[in-house]
């Protein structure tokens, strides 16, 4: 891998022909090597060594959510583009003979498929909020997790830092807006110094989310005017147009509102968390310095596996 060439379908060929990503016959979803795996098993450790002063509560969420959960979210007002929703089929026999001569003739065999109670999770932290929710007040000094979950974006692309099923670390910090204001700025600075020490060139910009329609854009640009949102970028497929690894978001009390997240005293609470693109750091360190990971930098070995 050429770290000066920086395009989307060269660096994807590149990982299929080291044997570092497998083809699926499907854009965005791919099987992973053992080397690969390694390398988001390490940079995990090193995300869970940064946090562990904080002493967040850890808790995995299945790759699933409630629907339920997903619309009163206010996800499908915003990314409607990005959703899905697991169908399932439930006729009898009759139903199940018409299924199987449409897929004889190449018909369009999933008009027979509805909807199931089960969303895909769009964002690891999704599923959170009505489970704090559910345990009553917030403390004073409020809360903080450590969140892990395979995640769902439809967005089919060549480029392999947009796969559709990806996973997401994060840490979530639930209190007043001062807190989760100084949550968010500690990782800001902690986010930066630990890519740095893996010898990534970075910078963390202004961002917006890929809000929906006419509508969307003006959320978008209400969304930088307030300072809403950060990336750390890395150039993954292109110098000019680097990718996000890292997000730090600050949601206000969207959350708080939506799910009744209070404090003893009935205000709202707020919320803000920083996400780690697992995919994306580890496709960063293969295009940066080589499909060899026993050949990586000793600096950047030493910060992953401790050598």
């Amino acid at each position: 891998m050429d770290a000066k060439t920086f395009d989307a379908k060269t660096l994807l060929d590149s990982l299929f022909d080291n044997g570092i990503l497998f083809e699926t016959g499907v854009d965005g979803l791919y099987g992973r090597s053992g080397a690969f795996e390694e390398v988001i098993e390490r940079f995990e450790k090193l995300v869970t060594r940064l946090g562990a002063p904080d002493k967040a509560t850890r808790i995995h969420f299945p790759p699933g959510m409630s629907r339920a959960t997903l619309e009163k979210s206010g996800y499908m007002k915003s990314f409607p583009q990005l959703a899905g929703c697991v169908h399932s089929f439930m006729g009898g026999e009759r139903e199940h003979a018409s299924l199987l001569n449409m897929m004889a003739t190449g018909e369009d065999w999933t008009e027979l498929q509805k909807a199931t109670n089960v969303a895909l999770t769009p964002a690891a932290c999704y599923p959170l909020y009505p489970t704090v929710a559910a345990r009553g007040p917030v403390p004073a000094e409020g809360v903080l997790f450590e969140l892990s979950s395979y995640c769902f974006r439809h967005e089919p692309s060549q480029d392999p830092a947009r796969m559709q099923l990806f996973r997401m670390r994060e840490f979530v910090k639930i209190g007043t807006a001062e807190q989760v204001s100084a949550f968010r700025e500690s990782w800001l600075t902690r986010g930066k110094a630990m890519i740095e020490s893996l010898q990534l060139p970075c910078d963390v910009d202004l961002a917006n989310d890929p809000f929906f329609g006419r509508g969307g854009k003006m959320m978008a640009n209400n969304q930088r005017d307030q300072g809403l949102k950060f990336e750390l970028l890395i150039p993954v497929t292109s110098i000019e147009k680097p990718t996000a690894c890292l997000s730090f978001n600050y949601h206000q009390d969207h959350f708080g509102q939506t799910w009744g997240l209070k404090f003893a005293d009935g205000e709202l609470c707020h919320s803000a968390c920083v996400g780690f693109g697992l995919e994306r750091v580890a496709l960063a360190l293969f295009r940066h310095h080589g499909p060899d990971i026993e050949a990586w930098p000793a600096g950047v070995r030493a910060v992953l596996w401790g050598e």
